[in-house]
């Protein structure tokens, strides 16, 4: 038995590659790993730039761009480092890849809720909705939506500190704080709380998001203007929602209750799903569905094509010396 104070370093699992295999990985993983980049900045920018789109339903989609960004940094660069150096992480890296990557999700979760309130307003309540999302209280709640996920996820964090360990080795491609509670020599009774209550709180935003939707489909039902308001504005919400979901839960129960006779490849793709589909998925989503977006992208690469048309070409012909533009 090993105090906490001993283990300085754990090994991580599910990299048994060869060199060949390892250095394809790096390869596809970082193009990948661009174009999340590229999809939410792109995303971002065009919202930060454009006026029209200072609304409070964009206001909380370039947050939820911006907390992609900051989950996906918690896990590809360390990924992309381990595929070509040892598989290990400090102790102090693994409780803050922890921290990034869980709170991360739990702020995916508060900005869906936003945005779920936002749509149930502008549809079911739309004589109030000016008076209701008013800019102080949208800045509130984009505030309190980062705030709450990065205080659950401390507190998760801290109530592990000072837990003695048994072993040193997390059996995931990175590191999350269930792995460690699993290496503790007892059940840290102060963590389980913290845990059960986050899980509670963030169970209490899926059904209310839920809940939000079913008014939604309800109202939207009773004409056909509301209804393709419903397809414009509130599909791409129940998309990213289902996707994000879908791929959340099945990591959480598969890391609590997961069969150990599951091969290596599939293990994985269950543990990296969420911070591989949602933060691609979001922006092509968001980008190609709703209409203020999606114009803007293109105006952007519209006047782009159209510089570099108007660019003059300068060149010699027979001693003279000609311009074009």
């Amino acid at each position: 038995m090993e105090n906490v104070s001993d283990v300085t370093l754990f090994t991580l699992s599910g990299l048994n590659f060869t060199l060949e295999q390892r250095i394809t990985l790096f390869l596809l993983t970082l193009l990948w790993y661009l174009m999340i980049l590229l999809g939410n900045v792109f995303l971002i920018l065009a919202i930060i730039m454009d006026r029209n789109l200072h609304e409070p339903m964009y206001i909380f989609l370039c947050n939820l761009c911006i907390n992609a960004l900051y989950g996906t940094l918690g896990f590809y660069p360390k990924f992309l480092l381990d595929l070509l150096s040892p598989h290990v992480i400090s102790y102090a890296g693994c409780m803050l890849q922890g921290f990034v990557i869980h709170s991360s999700t739990c702020g995916d979760f508060s900005i869906l809720a936003l945005m779920a309130y936002d749509r149930y307003v502008a549809i079911c309540q739309p004589l109030v909705y000016h008076s209701v999302m008013t800019k102080r209280r949208v800045c509130i709640f984009v505030f309190l939506s980062w705030l709450l996920p990065l205080n659950s996820m401390f507190m998760n964090t801290a109530s592990l500190l000072g837990v003695r360990l048994c072993g040193s080795h997390i059996n995931r491609l990175y590191c999350v704080n269930w792995m460690i509670v699993t290496l503790a020599c007892s059940q840290p009774k102060a963590n389980s709380i913290v845990a059960y209550f986050n899980i509670l709180f963030y169970f209490g935003h899926f059904m209310f998001i839920l809940w939000s939707y079913m008014f939604l489909i309800r109202t939207c039902m009773s004409s056909k203007e509301d209804r393709g308001k419903f397809m414009q504005t509130c599909l791409p919400h129940l998309i990213s929602l289902i996707t994000f979901s879908a791929t959340v839960l099945l990591d959480l129960f598969y890391m609590r209750f997961g069969l150990v006779d599951v091969s290596q490849d599939l293990s994985n793709f269950m543990a990296i799903e969420f911070l591989l589909i949602p933060p691609i998925v979001n922006p092509l989503i968001y980008g190609f569905k709703l209409t203020k977006v999606r114009n803007k992208i293109l105006n952007l690469v519209h006047i782009k094509s159209k510089d570099r048309k108007g660019h003059s070409m300068t060149f010699h012909v027979g001693g003279e010396h000609s311009t074009y533009t």
